[in-house]
């Protein structure tokens, strides 16, 4: 029998981890009252049960007897039933503009501010996070990527990556990425774009990668920079980061930073570590859509 607790943060995806569980046969109820999550695990862990893996959503809806959350984790460790905790992180930034995208207010928002309502729910779950198996940063990932995420974890029953990183090219022209925890500048290197034939072409075309590619300082920079991550990813898992955003920037986002995105992510991507990774190019179409407004 299988049974995981689905929680974590309003609008960071806990209804949409519940249906796709669903989906992958499990039998999901979501927000039952605390008072009743003992008795449905009695129901599930006796001998003679039909379900053989079933999955809770619970929040901050349950309001005040969210508390009551601590004494049922108890009692059920007490019974020896075995259960998971999968949490649903976002950033506040993340969660703010979900909200404000789907008009719906925040259940802890009775003054209208979204986020205070986000911070007061943090504190009241976070005891919820803190005996969490599993937490999932939503804020980067598409719904697509967290199905892969969930059905790694609780189809396939495979090792979870509790630190997801992101490499993700930009351009400075555009801003630097608000999520970013480390910011790379590239602009050091030759611009292909001022090369004719290059110009129109992206860092994901071969002869834009043989370009940046076959002067040495890039690939000294792919080096330093490979080796500074060796050092400071197990430290982050160490410390218990989920989320890692690194960014590397050039003047358009479209040339030598997607060229060192995609070097350190294969570079990345290869290492049979204790997390997961994912490439993003967000400037990368910029300019041909400015260009195509005028």
């Amino acid at each position: 029998m299988r049974l995981v607790i689905v929680t974590g943060m309003s609008g960071a995806g806990k209804s949409t981890a519940l249906r796709m569980l669903e989906d992958a046969g499990y039998y999901c109820v979501d927000n039952l009252p605390i008072a009743l999550i003992t008795k449905f695990a009695d129901l599930i862990f006796s001998q003679n049960r039909e379900i053989s893996k079933a999955a809770l959503g619970i929040d901050i809806r349950n309001g005040q007897a969210l508390e009551d959350m601590k004494q049922v984790l108890e009692e059920m460790t007490a019974k020896n039933y075995n259960y998971e905790i999968l949490f649903l992180e976002a950033s506040d930034e993340t969660l703010v503009k979900r909200y404000k995208e789907t008009r719906r207010s925040h259940p802890l928002a009775v003054d209208g501010r979204i986020d205070r309502g986000i911070a007061l729910e943090r504190e009241r779950i976070e005891f919820l996070k803190k005996q969490a198996d599993y937490i999932l940063n939503t804020s980067q990932l598409l719904t697509r990527e967290l199905k892969i995420e969930l059905e790694k974890i609780f189809v396939r029953d495979e090792d979870f990556r509790n630190l997801f990183i992101t490499v993700l090219s930009f351009g400075f022209k555009y801003g630097i990425p608000q999520d970013a925890d480390l910011v790379f500048d590239v602009r050091f290197l030759p611009n292909p774009y001022y090369v004719e034939e290059l110009k129109y072409k992206t860092g994901n075309d071969k002869e834009i990668q043989d370009y940046v590619m076959g002067f040495e300082p890039a690939h000294i920079f792919v080096d330093k920079l490979e080796d500074m991550l060796r050092f400071l990813i197990p430290n982050y898992i160490l410390e218990g980061k989920n989320q890692l955003v690194i960014a590397i920037g050039c003047t358009g986002g479209k040339h030598r930073s997607v060229t060192l995105a995609n070097e350190i992510y294969q570079r990345l991507q290869a290492e049979e570590a204790g997390y997961g990774v994912k490439i993003e190019h967000r400037d990368i179409e910029k300019d041909a859509k400015r260009k195509a407004l005028k």
